[in-house]
């Protein structure tokens, strides 16, 4: 039994690990800490006790917003339907069928009664349910267990799974990227382990995400980033081991040209952030002075203030420099640190070696995928991910003038789910519109040593021998 626990232990949930709660088609991402409750569905859930147990199982809510190990019972064998119409032509949808009302229920549900009791009285007192067919009957029992099951199913967080959870609850953070479009983006920009990978995205961390876990902690990836920073939201949802993070690297996009025409200097200051820290210290410093100034009343209460306070002033003002001088030794430890990761990032691109380019972002790509493809090793794929295809259009053509490129190709994704059960297979009614589309190419050699430009040799004509 220990060769088996000891076997199982990489796929038992353990304290602080990030999981992904489920119930019907709704997730949630969280990390598991000691006594601390988590809002799901507008229930209060304390994962405590899910500590040890599989990935993978479903557990029930009980009283307090502990969980409990969902038991495994017979399917159907509290709602068995021997009774059933022939069709449901008679069947008048008028609200007066159920005969119990939405306070009876409430009553159920305070004196703990199990869900599966709550649904059985639905079934009995509802005065149609015999007369409806066996799938509306079954259509009837899925819809009320969805709606009162309380229960709650622990995954372990995937780039599938994570893809929908954020289309499902927030697209616009991904820019409507479908889970099936980014799994296209993976096989296109031919990620895999050892690789070295060129990632601009505006997707939460989503798509930076997956081409972490295909490549498994091994190889690099460098994250060109908008604005001051990067986001990693996305990425924290995985839950990556320590080493995971050791193969990220970062890289301003605002200093992709100085790179390129090597004028970038990683070993300056940046002159920005120290002044604007700076005078952002200095500007506090004056302040406080002039407030306590401001507050004081005539000068007899002053200086009797001053003579009986004086130590007490004293000990806040070595306190306040104390604080003043621990900020700014932070900053100068954060501006170091942002110094040492430019400059192992800038290495990592001057040698223009990278295998592979993934772009996925809210803003114009052109300009982007132009600047970074500079950075590709030639027979190396790109991919670009819009949610218009007009501005991938604009890069199509722009990469056909320019060359360098081959296998131009333009596509777009189109994704339905069916309904698989006996005797009633169909696609679902609701459809995703459109999941974006793609640019993918590869990159190839070009030869820029134009030659000069000559006149053509006059063609020789032929002469025939004469015969003697």
């Amino acid at each position: 039994m220990a060769h088996n626990e000891d076997d199982d232990y990489e796929y038992r949930i353990k304290e602080g690990d990030h999981i992904v709660l489920k119930r019907g088609d709704v997730y949630k991402a969280v990390q598991i800490q000691r006594k601390k409750k988590v809002i799901f569905e507008k229930q209060w859930i304390l994962l405590d006790n899910v500590v040890g147990h599989l990935y993978g199982t479903t557990f029930e809510i009980a009283s307090g917003g502990t969980l409990q190990p969902k038991e495994d019972k017979e399917t159907g064998s509290s709602t068995d339907v021997k009774v059933a119409g022939t069709d449901n032509r008679n069947i008048v949808d008028d609200g007066k069928s159920q005969k119990l009302t939405r306070d009876d229920i409430e009553t159920m549900k305070e004196q703990g009664l199990k869900n599966e009791e709550i649904i059985q009285q639905l079934i009995d007192n509802s005065s149609t349910f015999n007369n409806k067919t066996g799938y509306a009957q079954d259509k009837y029992i899925k819809k009320k267990k969805k709606k009162y099951e309380n229960t709650v199913t622990v995954l372990k967080p995937t780039c599938r799974i994570i893809a929908m959870m954020y289309h499902g609850r927030e697209p616009g953070k991904i820019c409507h990227l479908r889970y099936d479009t980014l799994a296209q983006m993976l096989t296109l920009g031919n990620i895999h382990a050892g690789s070295k990978v060129l990632v601009f995205e505006t997707c939460a961390g989503l798509v930076l995400g997956a081409i972490m876990e295909r490549m498994g902690g091994y190889g690099s990836v460098i994250q060109m980033y908008p604005g001051g920073g990067p986001v990693r939201a996305g990425v924290e949802c995985f839950g990556f081991p320590a080493h995971f993070h050791d193969m990220l690297h970062e890289f301003p996009i605002c200093r992709v040209n100085a790179l390129l025409a090597s004028t970038l200097d990683t070993s300056a200051k940046d002159p920005t952030a120290e002044e604007k820290s700076l005078n952002a210290a200095a500007e506090q410093e004056q302040i406080q002075p002039e407030a306590e100034q401001q507050e004081g009343s005539p000068a007899e209460e002053r200086m009797e203030t001053n003579t009986g306070d004086d130590d007490g002033q004293d000990r806040e003002k070595l306190e306040r420099e104390k604080r003043q001088e621990a900020k700014a030794q932070e900053r100068k430890v954060k501006l170091e640190e942002k110094r040492r990761k430019l400059a192992a990032a800038a290495a990592l691109l001057e040698g223009r070696n990278a295998d592979g380019l993934v772009i996925a972002s809210q803003f114009h790509p052109c300009s982007v995928l132009l600047g970074l493809i500079k950075f590709l090793s030639p027979s190396r794929p790109f991919v670009v991910f819009s949610q218009f295809k007009e501005t991938l259009i604009e890069c199509y053509t722009k990469l056909k003038e320019q060359g360098g490129t081959v296998n131009l190709m333009i596509t777009d994704t189109w994704l339905r789910h069916y309904q698989v059960l006996p005797d009633r297979t169909h696609p679902l009614l609701l459809m995703s519109g459109g999941g974006g589309y793609l640019l993918s190419g590869t990159t190839v050699a070009t030869d820029h040593s134009e030659p000069a430009a000559e006149e053509p040799a006059p063609k020789r004509q032929k002469v025939k021998d004469s015969e003697g």
